[in-house]
């Protein structure tokens, strides 16, 4: 085989599989698709620890700066469930 078509069967097959692959950046990830939080699912888990301890001041406070730092994560929505839960005192900042 001659090199020139070597070369434009090599360019075919190569723009052919980029045709057809998939472009997975091309869209915005899904939040609830994501593997790690960051910030607001460290907060939580500390929110849990104080409730562990039975530290229900520092839960709550630590509860409020989630909702007010990061609304749009999934564990604000949590965090309002919780401070829900645990009446409106603890729901209203200070």
């Amino acid at each position: 085989m001659p090199a020139p078509r070597v070369s434009a069967l090599a360019a075919a097959l190569l723009l052919a599989s980029a045709s057809t692959a998939p472009f997975q950046c091309a869209k915005d990830p899904d939040p609830k698709k994501a593997h790690e939080e960051g910030p607001g699912e460290a907060l939580y888990g500390l929110a849990e620890r104080f409730h562990a301890q039975g530290d229900e001041k520092a839960r709550a406070e630590t509860l409020r700066y989630i909702v007010a730092r990061y609304p749009s994560s999934r564990f604000a929505v949590m965090a309002r469930d919780d401070l829900e839960k645990l009446g409106p005192a603890s729901s209203s900042s200070r």
